[in-house]
């Protein structure tokens, strides 16, 4: 019993330094700063695939309408059929603008598994500029964006720039669970990653692409399979020695109200399709899950080896977790009112376990109602 203790201390210790190098990792970053490149000012399709609307969408969608870009832009709006709600919505919103050059595109007979994907392929031929610009529909982003994200690629070494986001409208307790996965972890496990490594994924929330790299992976249409698409084109790019960069600039993605089986379903997906995309990464992710090592340190400290000095260390751990994630929520989102309770952290992490569990337990994923088997080259085929 002294050996586990000693192995529990072991990886307790581990954990929370790979949880200090996340922490200085993300503190290094500059987070918000605004890139700007005088007299680059190229022109950007933006393309905007659409399925569905609540009651964030309108917002989201005109903060697209308001951007201030010196250059000439254009956006297209995809959607699969003449009978979604979204389609009127988007027509005010053109008829609003009328300065905006923006069009309804209705692609109809979509192929593929990703519709998202399906439709990105339909607007891809329509795109004029050399600078595309793909954003998923509850993206919502401030109005020098455009400008800030096209400055990435004055390098013409780089092929194409992504963005962290943060989670703007955790309304419901599932939500903030979540906000903690997103808005402490997820962005600053990023920039982890990046201290190992180039960036050689790209995040969905926003992705700003060359169309010469773009045709040489086969466009959007070579995606249509993929779950993780943003992953896949990043990844793709990468392996052909295409460089890839991450905006400081942070966008935010609005959900509608999310129940625990909705969030729950949410992350499942995710971490299956992770699990997919970087099978050992992942595996060996477990070991960065502070509370769950320190909590079973101070279990065997208590039960087994009564050592109150044990205990005291295995405790001060905890605390030093749940104070590391909530000062990388307030770095990450604009006002305290973003900040999930303190005490959510733990209830994250060990909530993580069992995601971490049924990632490697399962292959069915559920994506907008659909339920769909995940095979293990990251391609999608829908379950009868």
């Amino acid at each position: 019993m002294i050996f586990l203790a000693s192995v529990l201390a072991g990886l307790a210790a581990l954990s929370l330094l790979l949880v200090l190098w996340q922490w200085l990792a993300a503190r290094s970053f500059p987070l918000h700063q605004s890139v700007a490149v005088a007299g680059f000012s190229p022109g950007i399709s933006i393309l905007k695939p659409l399925y569905g609307c609540d009651d964030t969408t309108r917002e989201s969608l005109q903060s697209w309408f308001r951007q201030t870009y010196d250059g000439p832009w254009q956006i297209w709006f995809g959607v699969s059929a003449a009978s979604d709600p979204v389609c009127d919505l988007v027509r005010q919103l053109i008829a609003e603008h009328p300065q905006c050059r923006a069009q309804l595109v209705i692609c109809e007979n979509l192929t593929g598994a990703n519709a998202k994907l399906a439709k990105l392929a339909r607007l891809q031929p329509l795109a004029e500029y050399d600078l595309i610009l793909v954003s998923d529909a509850d993206v919502r982003v401030p109005p020098g964006f455009v400008g800030q994200f096209a400055a990435l690629l004055h390098d013409p070494q780089t092929a194409l720039a992504t963005c962290v986001y943060r989670l703007a409208n955790p309304t419901t307790l599932a939500m903030q669970w979540e906000a903690v996965c997103i808005n402490a972890d997820f962005w600053s496990q990023v920039l982890q990653s990046q201290t190992l490594q180039p960036l050689d994924f790209a995040l969905g929330a926003a992705v700003l692409v060359r169309r010469q790299a773009l045709a040489e992976v086969g466009g959007f249409a070579a995606l249509t399979g993929c779950l993780a698409d943003d992953y896949q084109l990043g990844h793709r790019l990468a392996a052909r020695g295409h460089r890839l960069v991450l905006s400081p600039v942070v966008v935010e993605c609005w959900h509608q109200e999310m129940s625990w089986r909705q969030v729950w379903q949410h992350q499942l997906r995710w971490a299956r399709t992770i699990r997919v995309c970087q099978p050992v990464p992942y595996f060996l992710s477990l070991l960065s899950n502070a509370t769950l090592w320190a909590g079973l340190w101070l279990a065997c400290s208590l039960a087994v080896t009564g050592s109150a000095i044990a205990a005291g260390t295995a405790i001060a751990f905890l605390l030093l977790r749940i104070l590391l994630a909530q000062s990388l929520q307030r770095r990450f989102t604009p006002g305290r009112k973003l900040v999930a309770p303190a005490w959510l952290v733990p209830v994250k992490d060990a909530l993580q376990v069992a995601l971490w569990c049924g990632a490697f337990t399962g292959n069915s994923v559920e994506w907008r109602g659909k339920k769909l088997r995940l095979l293990p080259d990251g391609t999608v085929r829908p379950i009868d």
